[in-house]
């Protein structure tokens, strides 16, 4: 019968194998820490779908892309089509144009009978909106840019069936709270025409896990704070459930080829290779 022997290691073991184990843990909380305080941020572009055109849209979003990793100033217009979201909910959005209302020079009884006016005359709808998935640097099945296209009419008293008007859009990760991510230029829609369509492309910059989204879409009248319309997955879905991450999670993959003759390389992996030649040293000391 085999007498079963209680190996016992050198302090200096120990003390390195605890040193390993703790700056493993400590790497890896960096690294989530580093995730989860980065503020999610995307770029977005949007107009009428017939006068888009991918390519050059994408161009420029890339554009705006480096800029901000460079930390170079943006222009105003820029600005406007960068359009970070301010990470607020819908609920908060609602709320804070309800409260700017409020506080606009017109009065009470004037507002009052402009909405009137305005809601005797129009009647909006969103006929219909879809999504396109678009880039996938490390194919894993989730695209950090993707389109929104929506169809929004308008019907009214006139001839001339036509009206001003500008979207919210909004992301929901796995069925939670809907968070603002664009807002639209004001744009021209006519009657039940589908001429009209607009279509936004947006680049997810940061902060946005691998996960899957629906789409929602506020339309409004300029002046106006309460919503006209609005479309979302509950109504298509083509806004429901898109596999989106942020570039942070999507890094577009470069080949590099090590030599195992090379001398000249350091960092972390030199480290770890020096940690455990000093582990097996004391093993085989003992």
């Amino acid at each position: 019968m085999r007498k079963l022997t209680k190996t016992k290691y050198p302090t200096s073991f120990l003390l390195i194998s605890s040193a390993i184990f703790s700056l493993g843990l400590s790497a890896s909380a960096l690294a989530d820490e580093q995730v989860v305080s980065q503020s999610p941020t995307s770029f977005s572009l949007g107009t009428l779908k017939e006068l888009s055109n991918q390519t050059a849209l994408l161009s420029t979003m890339k554009q705006l892309q480096e800029k901000s990793i460079n930390n170079v100033s943006l222009t105003s217009s820029n600005k406007r089509q960068n359009a970070q979201s301010d990470n607020k909910t819908r609920v908060e959005r609602l709320k804070a144009k309800q409260n700017a209302a409020l506080e606009q020079s017109l009065s009470t009884i004037n507002k009052v009978a402009l909405q009137k006016n305005s809601n005797i005359h129009h009647s909006f709808s969103i006929y219909n909106a879809y999504s396109q998935l678009i880039e996938d640097f490390d194919e894993d099945g989730f695209y950090q840019t993707f389109s929104v296209t929506f169809d929004a009419d308008v019907l009214t008293e006139h001839v001339n069936n036509q009206a001003i008007v500008y979207a919210d859009l909004y992301l929901s990760k796995n069925g939670g709270p809907w968070i603002h991510y664009f807002t639209t230029d004001n744009f021209s829609i006519y009657g039940e025409s589908t001429d009209d369509e607009y279509e936004v492309y947006t680049t997810l910059n940061q902060g946005y896990f691998p996960a899957e989204y629906d789409v929602l879409i506020d339309l409004y009248e300029p002046g106006f704070e309460e919503i006209v319309a609005t479309f979302s997955s509950n109504d298509s879905n083509n806004l429901y459930a898109l596999p989106l991450e942020s570039s942070d999670y999507d890094p577009d993959y470069v080949v590099v080829v090590e030599h195992s003759t090379s001398h000249g390389h350091g960092g972390s992996n030199s480290i770890w290779g020096l940690l455990t030649l000093m582990l097996l040293t004391l093993a085989r000391k003992k």
